[in-house]
């Protein structure tokens, strides 16, 4: 009998097939608390959960830099996603804090540095090399 993959297993599985985020892997009170170039935003219960970030991940992408740190009750995620919007390849840049119990997610934290379309990913990977090069 295979184990189920725990919830941010699943959460990340959700985030690059583009066919939303389930309710399932939230408990029935979970919070999302997520701060976007300016603006913060909450959500509670899966429902409500599920519908703001189904939104986020509307489409099929690419996870990158991929960093998973488990903590005592959870655990937190950090990625690039790439994906590609009416034919321009986009990204982001986010974390993830998520606290789970009984292999549920009970709330989930997320800090966003926004979208980017091809020319601000290009303007900030110059800076980026530059930055590497001592610039």
């Amino acid at each position: 009998m295979a184990a189920t993959p725990d919830p941010v297993t699943l959460f990340l599985d959700a985030v690059v097939s583009g066919r939303g985020i389930p309710t399932g892997i939230y408990a029935a009170d979970a919070g999302l608390d997520a701060t976007v170039p300016n603006w913060r935003l909450e959500a509670h219960g899966p429902a409500a959960i599920a519908a703001e970030l189904s939104g986020w991940y509307g489409g099929p992408g690419r996870l990158y830099d991929v960093a998973r740190s488990p903590l005592p009750g959870g655990e937190v995620v950090r990625f690039t996603l790439a994906w590609t919007d009416n034919g321009n390849p986009m990204a982001a840049h986010q974390v993830h804090l998520l606290d789970v119990e009984e292999g549920a997610i009970t709330r989930h934290d997320i800090w966003c540095g926004g979208r980017w379309d091809a020319a601000l990913q290009a303007e900030i990977e110059a800076g980026l090399q530059a930055a590497r090069e001592g610039s």
